[in-house]
């Protein structure tokens, strides 16, 4: 029996003294303290003990004897209110950790520095990069301004010089609405005076639900905090396919948006029945209708009980955006941020269950099974089909050793080795499976344009993890012929469609429900936990399983973000000007979700059963900006242009969507080689990009921006701009950089400046713009997936190192607004641009040429010894 003061409550726990203080706390209901790698390198696992902060996932429990444990649920201090204040976070796995941390820091220290500020939080890893809004959070505390009415760090908005206008009648109902016109399914009027929307859509971190809630708020005319945006399950919401390529809020929020407006139009219409005046008269002040005039004014709720009987045929006039109120105006808060900076239980890793589950992997996928002892397995239940071997137990902890001692004792062998002919270049280049030049922006199988270029440069990204902070986790329950998973999927439709595939099931008997996880930032493992965990369920019906991934299995069995190479060419004419363009890339394929439209099942434990389902055969995605070729097209006009995807259909890993696609290194190599061309020209780099922008004055606007925002392009600093996927938000980004004697780069500050149309949530944009920048600043200077024959040795954060609080830069951002016009996908806007600024800004503070990313100090000595 171990006894301890948990938030200044007395806790006696029976349990064994080396058992984890982070096992013992979670038994005691207390899920603040998180698992993350059980290694002490993440941080989200701390506590306080006696105020000092400890790993929980090392520490034995026996260490807390007599002590006094605090954790992020009893410490509501300035710390946690200052980080929640400022929605200082995004998916909001690491925040409780970070929470522990500063306020450790600040019990020492009142008034740190940002120095001593990155040094306390650089034991705590965010995947999401939220790193500036974190520091800017905790510096508003040194500064004694966290307090303030409204947050000083609020990015300024440019106004647009277009007119707001409110649409024109006859517009095309969203696609979204076409498919499922039923008013009902998306806006209902509850008790409370709240109003529920519900959504496809998911939120992953991007902080789209709070998005989506201040549109229907904004068309109701009623406080956004009246709005409760419903997480998404297969059994109530809309079918909107997955959360994936920043398209949210142009097809979710144009969906709700509209729907809102039928429902504001259809209460006006009964309540100009009801108080005897045109509905033109009425007057909406947060839900409640009144007109001059008339003394008895009703409202929405009392005019509408519950949903709508009602289908919605064609496209209503929505709000002026001159008469907005919420949209686009100051900090909305994150209404899920406090839970997340408690520790409540809002993670999918969180949840209540009668077993907890463990798979057993082999060491790669080209291992399987050839012997195993049940008999280790005991006391827990063993599942085995195949090579797919999973145990569970009540007792979390105990469900972690048995796996382990089931781990030790098992046998493998080999069934084939990771092929790789060569380097990685070598084996994009040899191993190409088809070529498609674009016309427009679509690629089709017609031959080559051949014409010469006087300048011709390559440039490469590696195999690149999603990483997520959490490994992944789902829970499951199988009982009388039906199945409820909840997950932390993209796609739960399609998940529902795969997994009925996988369990010979009908779909109608499956239900999915999103539940949060850590950021995934495109593909990770959440949907292979979803199957493991099914599997799992239909072993031992009748119990409710939460299965979770160690850390080893999430960075050595998430589907990659695909290594790719560029090669350009490129001609100037005698002004400087570019007169030929040629971008040629190689990659293999960045689409690997599971869809019930797939010939394969693409989960992993499917792979491993004792009567496999197959994966599906890489094929070349052919749409307009997909996959190889997003971005491949350039945001510039040039006189003669010929781009050309080269797909490679046998990777050594397994490879998926990873944030922007090949828009990622794309875009490096386009940026890059732009300012190798305007210095072979002689001209400003900024001046050669205007020069081919003559045709798009949004992106020269927004080009100037960022120049006007950082104070020009002078000394050591790199710019980049792109529209992601030619059509969505525009970025341009700035960056300074310092490189010291050991070839060790450091960016100081970034500036950026990004056109995303209609600005809805304005915090809520400007924090993924700044952490799409963090994240690819993370690749960019760090990351690659390490593999060998057996397959990848990467396999904690030490082996793939990412970005931490002592490397993040100062960051501003400039919005430009355009009211008038619908918002754009932002989410994935600026990582292109960030990877080029970077190699553009060490090239100006070197004079060397880094074309091969990351950029480590090996890669930046290598360059200059060529």
């Amino acid at each position: 029996m171990i006894s301890f003061q948990l938030n200044g409550a007395r806790v006696d726990a029976d349990v064994n003294a080396d058992t984890p203080l982070l096992y013992v706390l979670r038994a005691q209901g207390d899920k603040s303290a998180k698992f993350g790698c059980g290694a002490q390198q993440c941080g989200t696992c701390r506590v306080l003990v006696d105020g000092e902060p400890v790993y929980a996932c090392t520490a034995p429990a026996a260490s807390a004897a007599g002590c006094s444990v605090e954790t992020a649920a009893g410490l509501d201090t300035a710390v946690r209110q200052a980080l929640v204040r400022f929605n200082a976070s995004q998916c909001g796995y690491c925040l409780t950790g970070i929470v522990v941390a500063a306020e450790a820091l600040f019990r020492r220290n009142p008034h740190p520095s940002r120095s001593e500020l990155q040094a306390a939080l650089d034991s705590q890893l965010c995947r999401c990069g939220s790193h500036p809004r974190v520091l800017r959070a905790l510096e508003s505390i040194a500064a004694g301004t966290a307090d303030r009415a409204d947050p000083p760090d609020l990015a300024p908005r440019l106004p647009s010089p277009a007119a707001a206008h409110a649409g024109k009648p006859g517009a095309k109902l969203p696609a979204a609405l076409r498919a499922l016109p039923r008013l009902a399914r998306w806006i209902a009027f509850v008790e409370g005076k709240r109003i529920v929307a519900h959504t496809g859509k998911v939120e992953i971190g991007q902080g789209v639900l709070a998005a989506l809630g201040l549109i229907v708020a904004e068309e109701l005319d009623v406080d956004p905090g009246r709005i409760d945006v419903l997480p998404a399950r297969t059994d109530r919401s809309p079918n909107e396919g997955v959360t994936a390529g920043s398209m949210s809020l142009e097809t979710s929020g144009a969906a709700l948006r509209q729907a809102a407006a039928w429902a504001r139009r259809l209460l006006l219409d009964r309540a100009a029945a009801e108080l005897g005046v045109p509905a033109s008269r009425l007057v909406v002040v947060d839900g409640e209708i009144s007109a001059p005039g008339i003394n008895a004014p009703t409202d929405y709720w009392q005019l509408q009980a519950g949903a709508f009987d009602f289908e919605i045929a064609e496209w209503t006039r929505e709000k002026d955006p001159a008469r907005y109120h919420w949209i686009g105006r100051g900090r909305w808060p994150r209404r899920d941020l406090e839970a997340k900076a408690r520790g409540d239980a809002v993670f999918v890793h969180d949840s209540n269950c009668d077993l907890h589950a463990r798979v057993v992997r082999p060491p790669s996928l080209r291992h399987r099974l050839v012997h195993l002892d049940a008999a280790v397995a005991a006391p827990a239940e063993l599942v085995v089909d195949g090579s797919f071997v999973a145990v569970a137990h009540p007792d979390e902890y105990q469900a972690v050793c048995l796996a382990e001692r089931v781990k030790a004792r098992a046998t493998w062998r080999r069934i084939g080795a990771v092929g790789l002919d060569g380097t990685l270049g070598d084996q994009l280049r040899r191993h190409e499976a088809g070529a498609f030049a674009l016309d427009g922006d679509l690629p089709v199988a017609r031959p080559v344009r051949a014409f010469a270029t006087a300048y011709r440069r390559s440039y490469s990204r590696p195999f690149l993890m999603h990483a997520s902070l959490a490994p992944s986790a789902a829970s499951a329950r199988y009982a009388e012929g039906a199945l409820t998973v909840w997950c932390a999927s993209q796609g739960i439709e399609p998940l529902r469609g795969v997994l009925a595939r996988l369990l010979g099931m009908e779909p109608t008997r499956i239900v999915v429900a999103h539940r949060q996880g850590a950021g995934c930032y495109g593909h990770n493992g959440a949907d292979d936990a979803a199957a493991d965990a099914a599997l799992v369920a239909r072993a031992l019906p009748g119990k409710t399983i939460l299965l979770q991934w160690c850390r080893q299995d999430e960075h050595k069995f998430e589907p990659y973000g695909p290594a790719m190479r560029v090669e350009l060419g490129a001609n100037l004419d005698g002004n400087g000007r570019i007169s030929h363009w040629r971008h040629e890339v190689w990659s293999f394929t960045h689409a690997g979700r599971p869809s019930p439209r797939s010939p394969g099942v693409d989960v992993l434990p499917a792979w491993l059963l004792e009567e496999p389902l197959a994966p599906s055969p890489a094929a070349p995605r052919l749409a307009p900006e997909s996959g190889i070729h997003r971005n491949a097209l350039p945001l510039y006009r040039f006189p003669v242009q010929e781009v050309v995807k080269r797909f490679v259909a046998n990777s050594p890993l397994r490879t998926s969507s990873l944030r922007g696609l090949g828009a990622y290194c794309n875009v490096f190599a386009i940026e890059s080689f732009m300012d190798e061309l305007a210095a072979a020209a002689d001209v400003d780099p900024a001046t050669l990009r205007r020069w081919h922008l003559d045709h798009d004055e949004r992106a020269r606007r927004v080009l100037d921006a960022a120049v006007e925002l950082a104070g020009g392009l002078q000394g050591p600093r790199g710019m980049a701009i792109a529209r992601y996927k030619n059509r969505q938000c525009c970025a341009a980004v700035i960056v300074e950089v310092a490189v010291d004697d050991d070839a060790s780069i450091r960016v100081q500050r970034a500036w950026i400046a990004a056109d995303a149309g209609r600005v809805v949530d304005r915090d809520g944009l400007v924090n993924q713009l700044e952490g799409a920048f963090v994240q690819a600043l993370s690749w960019s200077l760090k990351e690659a997936v390490a593999f060998d024959a057996d397959g990848v040795t990467s396999s904690d954060w030490a082996s793939y190192p990412i970005l931490r609080f002592s490397e993040a830069p100062r960051i501003e951002t400039m919005l430009v607004d355009y009211p008038a016009l619908d918002p754009l996908g932002a989410g994935e806007a600026a990582v292109g641009p960030a990877a080029a600024a970077l190699a553009n800004a060490v090239f100006a503070a070197t004079g060397i040429r880094v074309r091969d990313l990351p950029l480590t100090p090996d890669r930046l000595r290598q360059a200059a010894s060529r």
